[in-house]
């Protein structure tokens, strides 16, 4: 008898024969995502803006695993830019599952020395601006076809709120896009799904070099005693736009492992655990 390996065949695996697009996906949890994404046989459209080579080694990456990669290389920032995506995207043909994780790093990047003004508008084009853009021209395409899954990135905090500039800035973008996702569900239910995810403590880039003040706070906060890893944002990502998550729409799914918001901050002004364009890691 023969014994085949699970998922041996590719009309087996979850997501084949769907094509997704995950914006900010050449680093971080972009990348993870794209890579879960394909690995469960989704054909990919990588997207990113300013970090081309990361971007090229996450398809390059998909094609050596025997998956199909795309790419598209596009700042967020204008709305013309924003319908070219989605018209590059939908040009080889129609798509199943649009993931908005693209974001602006204003914390770590050549913008976290510009006004709070500045910054804020920044985030208002990519975060909230291209989400709820793309998202609505993307859920009409789904509509018309009769399926489809749009994620959305928030934030655990956006409702609890945190203080400081950098608190008051992404409880106020990601809340916005929480919100719109929510409303988003009922305008195109029941042919569309919509979910959104809010990610916590996740160790990217600038979690390694973290603080250790702030190292042991990812930790005490969640409830099982770990930083999350962008391997569990995309899993989570993976399990909400399959067929296994038919049943959920309308939701915000909180990634902290349980926060158990018992710890003070050791700072007001840095608690943000998502990442900018193409996982550029905000703290």
């Amino acid at each position: 008898m023969t014994i085949h390996p699970p998922h041996a065949r590719t009309d087996q695996l979850p997501l084949a024969g769907q094509r997704a697009v995950v914006t900010g996906s050449s680093r971080g949890i972009g990348r993870a995502i794209a890579l879960e994404l394909a690995a469960a046989g989704a054909e990919l459209v990588i997207h990113g803006c300013s970090h081309q080579a990361e971007a090229r080694e996450v398809a390059m990456t998909i094609r050596e695993q025997g998956g199909k990669a795309h790419l598209v290389m596009v700042d967020l920032c204008s709305l013309e830019n924003q319908d070219l995506l989605v018209n590059e995207a939908c040009k080889s043909g129609p798509v199943d599952i649009w993931i908005n994780n693209a974001g602006v790093d204003v914390l770590t990047g050549p913008l976290a020395a510009e006004s709070f003004e500045t910054r804020l508008h920044r985030l208002w084009q990519v975060d909230v601006q291209a989400t709820m853009r793309m998202s609505r021209d993307v859920g009409q395409r789904m509509v018309s076809r009769g399926h489809g899954v749009l994620l959305n990135m928030g934030w655990d905090q956006a409702q609890t709120g945190m203080a400081g500039e950098s608190g008051q800035m992404f409880a106020a973008i990601k809340g916005a896009v929480m919100a719109f996702s929510l409303s988003l569900a009922r305008s195109l239910a029941p042919k569309v799904r919509v979910n959104c995810l809010a990610p916590g403590w996740i160790r990217t880039a600038w979690g390694e070099t973290a603080p250790l003040a702030w190292q042991q706070q990812a930790i005490n906060e969640s409830l099982v005693g770990r930083w999350g890893t962008p391997v569990d944002v995309a899993r989570a990502a993976r399990f909400l736009v399959s067929e296994e998550a038919a049943f959920i729409n309308g939701q915000i799914l909180p990634l902290n492992g349980g926060f158990s918001g018992t710890t003070k901050q050791p700072q007001a002004n840095c608690r943000h655990p998502e990442e900018g364009p193409e996982g550029n890691p905000q703290p």
